[in-house]
């Protein structure tokens, strides 16, 4: 991912933060047949490992457990963007030297990746995603609400996928190389006609102006 300095973020806890709040990931692999994209949530594990690692879990019918065995692998995290207006910009009334842009956020995760059968520890994960989603209602489901037999066919209906972390490179493109006034110009566009994603991004880069995430 290509990183300007101004666009970058560095910081360890903003990223894994990131990946906490935005879980669903592209899981990038090169096989021997080509290059394999699945889609699939992510939960980071602090325990394991110097740097961590990911951890989730694939279909058994998906041949990619079968075609890689363990090796390089990247995550691709991305749940803040939208699309920016040039007519936001304070500074157009100036200077009109100016077009549109798309403002994101996205974190890129590398290690090596491996996948795993051990059905204790994938109904482990299951059972921590599950709860970590379920746990914000009012009437959270768990996995024993199901019966215990119909789980264990599930369970055994998946593979282990484990991403022990290398390298997390961060960025987050935020207006940052325009002048203060046409970053409130940005976000208050974003919260005036966007979507409740667009919103997101606007808090996204409210909180960066207070030097938070």
């Amino acid at each position: 991912m290509y990183v300007v300095q101004h666009f970058a973020e560095e910081r360890d806890s903003v990223m894994r933060a990131y990946l906490s709040e935005n879980p669903f990931a592209a899981l990038v692999v090169q096989t021997a047949s080509g290059l394999s994209v699945d889609h699939i949530p992510l939960e980071f594990e602090s325990s394991y490992g110097p740097k961590g690692c990911l951890l989730g879990h694939i279909a058994r019918s998906n041949p990619l457990w079968r075609e890689f065995e363990s090796g390089p692998g990247m995550a691709v995290f991305s749940g803040h963007h939208a699309y920016v207006s040039p007519d936001w910009y304070a500074s157009k009334t100036a200077d009109p030297r100016v077009v549109p842009t798309w403002n994101y956020a996205a974190v890129h995760v590398s290690g090596t990746l491996r996948f795993f059968h051990d059905v204790d520890r994938i109904r482990e994960i299951l059972e921590r995603l599950t709860n970590r989603f379920e746990s914000a209602r009012p009437g959270p489901w768990r996995m024993t609400d199901a019966p215990p037999e119909f789980i264990s066919q599930l369970a055994g209906a998946v593979v282990g996928v484990e991403l022990e972390i290398d390298q997390m490179i961060g960025k987050w493109k935020l207006s940052q190389n325009r002048p203060p006034e046409d970053r409130e110009g940005v976000m208050a566009g974003l919260r005036r006609e966007g979507s409740a994603g667009d919103r997101a991004l606007a808090d996204l880069m409210e909180a960066r102006e207070r030097g938070g995430s």
